[in-house]
């Protein structure tokens, strides 16, 4: 079978050079639309709600804001897990549906529920947080001293100066924040 392969081939040269080329042609063509990430998302899909009652402990905001809104959020199409967090004036619903479920979809779905629940009066409606996964959530950024002093003292102008300037004045706390020393 070997050498009847290597005789055909050697007898039509011209037809193997050909398809030799042709399938370089369409490796090259199937490289090129390959959808390849450097870094792939793993993460599931997620929409989250983020609501804010200043005046409220925990317990409160649990009972009067969370449990509302999950009761809402219930028996939506392709929901995965629900889960909550209830802290001082802070309630925080994140919503995880299926694999495969559009992000936009996921957060019109949970847009038109939010617009039935009640909530106390004073207390202002649930926010969707931003459009982001896993992979996203965490802010690098660097502080370069350029000769002017020494590690400590980077260290000191990070924690005090830098971070202020960085997080919001008010609100819950963005990313974490990870500071890379550069002296």
């Amino acid at each position: 079978m070997l050498n009847w392969m290597i005789d055909v081939s050697l007898r039509n040269r011209v037809l193997v050079l050909l398809a030799a080329v042709g399938l370089a042609v369409a490796g090259a063509v199937a490289v090129l639309h390959l959808d390849i990430d450097a870094f792939p998302d793993t993460t599931p899909i997620q929409v989250q709600i983020n609501t804010t009652a200043s005046a409220l402990g925990p317990e409160e905001v649990e009972q009067q804001i969370t449990f509302p809104i999950e009761q809402v959020l219930c028996g939506l199409p392709r929901l995965q897990i629900l889960r909550s967090v209830s802290k001082f004036g802070l309630s925080q619903v994140v919503v995880t549906f299926e694999d495969g479920t559009d992000i936009y979809f996921a957060r019109q779905l949970v847009n038109e529920r939010l617009g039935s629940v009640v909530l106390p009066p004073g207390i202002e409606r649930p926010s969707l947080g931003p459009v982001a996964t896993g992979l996203g959530k965490v802010y690098h950024y660097i502080v370069s001293l350029k000769g002017r002093g020494t590690r400590g003292e980077g260290r000191g102008a990070r924690g005090e100066e830098t971070t202020t300037r960085i997080l919001p004045l008010h609100g819950p706390r963005p990313s974490p924040l990870i500071p890379l020393l550069k002296t």
